[in-house]
């Protein structure tokens, strides 16, 4: 009997510290699911973008560094940080990279070949931006180079003996490499969070899906070899999810036989880049159009007050192209003003951005088209690496938080608070 008893409470207390572990540490899992808030997928009626049967207008920011900085467990307090810091702003929805192709702590490392911690990187980004109420639209890949990118995609074909051109435009036309990415955007949206459970098509925290960042193809001006890689991609998203917006990522420039490519373009070079806003933006599985807004980079010594009109311009001619000829929401999903520029001044800055939340503030007024907007880019402190010449820390300048707060605080009283961190309606 002293023996029984002696190896049964040695085992009792063994057992009970199991299940301790499995409650505090393996319950994780589930705590998202317990007690996170209760999300609706945002939906699009006609030129509006809808939230439980309410149309929904977006005061929004960029971090594109979210996942890459949740890949180790030291810096995920960063990530936090910004996304309860943007729900502090009023802000709804936060644009991020859902890729990393080829690069440091890679999500994708060869084609089809995927790593699980960097993964779960995206998949911790997803939860927390649920917890603090956020919704993200998550681009796929890159235009540009960094973070692998489309040229990644043509080194990994030409590597493997299968690419028929080293351009990197041939991202757009090449089969195996069309192949690549339909793996690539399968594997993402099926992806079932570790954290959640839930897979991330069926997750309501996602407001949408980004093709690619800034396409170009410059080697067909036509912009004929882009639109059918948007064609086949777009249709290829809708059969694996339904649930979810998709937009194309583009930065807006007209066509080159689009009148308006003489008289709204910047200059006569964005029409011929290989992209075409209006047809690119019409094609039945794009639900929203989007737009960038770099006057200082896409102008020559342009004075700033002139800057000013043309943001005016640009962007009043896009909601009327998402009224009446696309009848589609148009999200200005990137705007900023450099550091860099000759005479920048923090008051320019904030002139700039308040020029733009205020023409979104009067769509949205009228039920228009211009359907929200989001200020690039937003970091935290020591994170000066990931800054460029249009970084901000929110709170390192005591007038740049207030100027989003404005907008989140006039377009909650004009069109309905949806917001779940509320504490900043006491600066409305």
């Amino acid at each position: 009997m002293v023996a029984g008893n002696g190896l049964f409470y040695p085992i009792l207390g063994f057992a009970s510290f199991v299940v301790f572990i499995y409650m505090s540490f393996g319950g994780i899992r589930f705590s998202f699911l317990e007690e996170g808030p209760e999300l609706g997928f945002v939906e699009r009626n006609g030129t509006q973008f809808v939230l439980d049967g309410k149309a929904f207008y977006v005061n929004g920011w960029n971090s594109y560094w979210l996942m890459v900085q949740s890949v180790d467990v030291y810096s995920r307090s960063k990530v936090r940080e910004m996304l309860k810091t943007g729900a502090k702003m009023g802000f709804t929805v936060c644009r991020t990279w859902a890729f990393n192709d080829g690069d440091y702590n890679a999500l994708q490392t060869s084609p089809g070949r995927f790593d699980e911690q960097a993964f779960k990187a995206l998949d911790y980004v997803i939860a927390e931006a649920r917890q603090h109420g956020i919704r993200l639209l998550l681009s796929l890949v890159n235009n540009l180079q960094a973070y692998g990118g489309k040229s990644q995609y043509v080194k990994w074909a030409w590597q493997e003996g299968v690419g028929l051109s080293s351009s990197n435009d041939s991202f757009f036309f090449d089969p195996s490499i069309r192949s690549y990415f339909k793996n690539y955007i399968k594997t993402v949206l099926t992806r079932k969070n570790t954290i959640t459970g839930i897979e991330y098509r069926n997750d309501p925290t996602i407001f949408g899906w980004e093709l690619i960042n800034e396409p170009r193809c410059m080697s067909d001006p036509s912009a004929d070899t882009l639109q059918g890689w948007i064609d086949e991609m777009s249709s290829f998203v809708k059969l694996i999810d339904k649930n979810h917006l998709l937009t194309v990522g583009l930065e807006g420039f007209y066509g080159p036989n689009d009148p308006k490519s003489s008289t709204v373009n910047p200059e006569l070079w964005a029409s011929r880049l290989g992209s075409d806003f209006i047809r690119n933006s019409k094609i039945s599985n794009i639900d929203f159009a989007s737009v960038h807004i770099y006057p200082d980079h896409w102008f020559h010594e342009q004075a700033f007050e002139d800057q000013l009109k043309f943001v005016s311009k640009w962007m009043l001619s896009h909601i009327e192209d998402g009224d009446k000829v696309l009848k589609k929401p148009v999200l200005f999903s990137e705007y900023g003003l450099s550091e860099k520029n000759q005479n920048f001044s923090l008051s320019d800055r904030e002139k700039m951005h308040r020029t733009v939340l205020g023409i979104i503030y009067k769509s949205a007024k009228k039920n228009r088209s211009g359907a929200g907007a989001l200020v690039w880019q937003f970091l935290v402190g020591g994170m000066q690496e990931f800054s460029d010449e249009y970084g901000m820390v929110p709170w390192e300048s005591s007038s740049t938080p207030y100027v989003f707060i404005e907008q989140s605080c006039r377009l909650g009283k004009a069109k309905g608070w949806t917001q779940l961190d509320a504490s900043f309606k006491e600066h409305c």
